[in-house]
């Protein structure tokens, strides 16, 4: 594959449109405009737009099409350069999230948090506090994708304490507290029985943990007896 314009770049894009994709998929990501083109071949694209001129495709991104979005997203975390210079592009870029696929993809991209832990949690603090809904859920899913340890999980639960009533945003608390459970049960059930959650946000999160397979039934239906049905 060779890219070396954005012309090139918009000509794959459509030789590689699945139209019965693109059905679909419109229904799940609303109010996009979709080309149809599946995750595997645009994160294919990402990584060659990576090794070479990153920057034409992103000066000249106009982030009309929703594959538009999602390259520019991908391609960051496949870029080998410094974590300060990665979230400088990402500050420039979450701008232009605006569904919950292209935020939670280009997160789960982003390995070098890994590396760089500490540096990326006052970045993720600083998008926890944006008015902005998906630079919001931006921060509780890279929080889900790499914090989930020792050392971070109650700081992880201090910021599940206070979030905007909003339904994506309490559907990432929610995904997130399920995985702590997973690893943390003792330590996340006591936050979920405390009074923190509202009670959609808490029966979520009681659903999402008892649709793991990893859960037994014995725990499934303890946990179902503590869904809040009146709060």
């Amino acid at each position: 594959m060779i890219i070396d314009s954005y012309d090139d770049f918009l000509n794959i894009l459509y030789l590689n449109q699945d139209l019965k994709y693109k059905d679909f998929h419109s229904k799940l990501i609303l109010n996009s405009n979709l080309v149809g083109v599946r995750t595997p071949i645009l994160k294919k694209i990402a990584k060659t737009i990576a090794k070479g001129n990153y920057e034409h495709f992103i000066t000249n991104n106009k982030h009309d099409l929703y594959e538009e979005k999602l390259i520019h997203g991908l391609l960051i975390g496949y870029l080998k350069i410094d974590f300060d210079s990665v979230i400088n592009l990402l500050d420039n870029f979450i701008i232009y999230i605006d569904n919950w696929a292209i935020c939670d993809l280009t997160a789960s991209n982003l390995k070098t948090f890994n590396k760089n832990l500490d540096k990326g949690f006052e970045v993720i603090k600083k998008y926890l506090n944006s008015s902005n809904t998906w630079i919001n859920r931006f921060g509780y899913v890279l929080l889900l994708d790499y914090y989930i340890n020792d050392k971070y999980l109650n700081q992880i639960f201090e910021m599940c304490k206070k979030y905007k009533d909003d339904y994506y945003i309490k559907m990432s608390i929610a995904w997130l507290l399920s995985m702590c459970y997973l690893k943390y049960k003792d330590k996340t059930l006591k936050f979920i029985k405390s009074n923190y959650l509202d009670s959609w946000t808490k029966n979520k999160t009681i659903q999402k943990i008892i649709e793991s397979k990893r859960v037994n039934e014995q725990e499934k239906k303890f946990l179902k007896s503590m869904k809040d049905y009146e709060r």
